[in-house]
């Protein structure tokens, strides 16, 4: 509890004058899609062929540094104005292996905070997986899987996708179980490929129901690029979301990210239009305010200025790493999100 923040909001009472102070401990949950964090060596049972040195990214150790140092940039900041120890918890996608993410918690930037890892290969024919990082100040894990995502036929070129990374563990005293997510693209075309996202949905929730069955108010938070908006069809049907708090219904989500589409905002940019492909999504257990236990407080997409395209076609765009096989030294082509959760403090605590 010592490395969680205090927080002290102040909130009035409807029915008079009088104000009641309360605190708060904090924990931050984010996703960052890295955009292709891979090392520098050829796998040979992967098509990794254009991120080495003779390939046609001339991928090298330079590019592998400075791709990590403005990684680990992005990722020191999220959630730091609720907490300066920033994301307890941050789901990545589109990294090579466990390799690299070795690397980017030892960059000296993050280095204080002692991020561990949970990671899972997948067969994905690119391959990049996805991944957790947490601190073990805040979460400890008890149990990960990887959860195999099988593709329809015909509905996308390859053969296999990222698998679904499921890991459950404690944040203080409440279980959390959590999904790392990373869905199938819409290259191809967004009708041809729907049906690939739709089997990750659905696997997903089909996992997510066995657990409920058990334990109907279990804390269940489903993450990661999505590759499809808050309001298409594998989130609302597949997942089962709302956007409103009070329509959600037992073993429904919650997401928060209709609204922030509404408003013309996004996390990713294509032909001037903005996507939110990027998500964290929730339980009803997680919006009840039980005394003790954590809720959902609010959510946000981490688009500072120097995450930004400046000037050129691409202005208002997130920073993208590469266009084409021209390094342009940026983030990523996605914007982090983040969510704030929230635990009352009680008095003999």
């Amino acid at each position: 509890m010592k490395n969680l923040l205090l927080v002290w909001l102040l909130l009035c009472l409807c029915t008079t004058t009088q104000a009641q102070l309360k605190r708060y401990q904090v924990a931050i949950i984010g996703f960052y899609n890295l955009e292709n964090l891979y090392d520098t060596i050829n796998n040979p049972i992967t098509n990794d062929d254009e991120f080495t040195p003779t390939g046609a990214k001339k991928y090298n150790t330079i590019i592998f540094r400075d791709k990590l140092n403005k990684l680990a940039t992005v990722i020191k900041d999220i959630g730091t104005d609720y907490h300066e120890s920033g994301a307890a918890i941050l789901g990545v996608a589109e990294i090579e292996n466990d390799t690299v993410l070795q690397f980017l918690i030892q960059h000296p930037l993050l280095k204080k905070r002692n991020y561990h890892i949970v990671h899972a290969s997948s067969k994905d024919l690119r391959g990049v997986d996805v991944g957790l990082l947490y601190q073990p100040s805040f979460f400890t894990p008890i149990a990960a899987q990887k959860i195999f995502v099988p593709l329809p036929g015909k509905s996308k070129d390859a053969s296999f996708t990222r698998d679904i990374l499921y890991v459950k563990g404690m944040m203080m005293t409440d279980t959390f179980h959590l999904y790392v997510n990373h869905w199938p693209s819409r290259r191809g075309g967004e009708q041809r490929s729907s049906s690939a996202r739709m089997a990750a949905a659905t696997i997903c929730r089909k996992h997510m129901d066995s657990i409920q069955a058990i334990i109907p108010d279990a804390k269940l938070i489903v993450m990661g690029d999505l590759n499809d908006d808050p309001e298409d069809k594998s989130i609302v049907q597949g997942l089962r979301t709302h956007s409103k708090p009070h329509e959600i219904g037992q073993g429904e989500l919650y997401n928060p990210w209709v609204e922030q589409l509404r408003k013309g905002n996004g996390t990713l940019a294509h032909k001037d239009n903005w996507g939110l492909f990027d998500q964290i999504l929730v339980s009803k257990s997680l919006l009840d305010r039980k005394m003790g236990e954590f809720f959902f407080f609010r959510e946000y997409i981490y688009n500072k200025s120097y995450l930004t395209e400046y000037t050129g076609r691409f202005k208002g765009y997130p920073m993208r790493t590469w266009e084409g096989n021209q390094y342009r030294g940026g983030y990523s082509d996605h914007f982090p999100v983040y969510t704030v959760f929230l635990r009352q403090i009680i008095d003999n605590q």
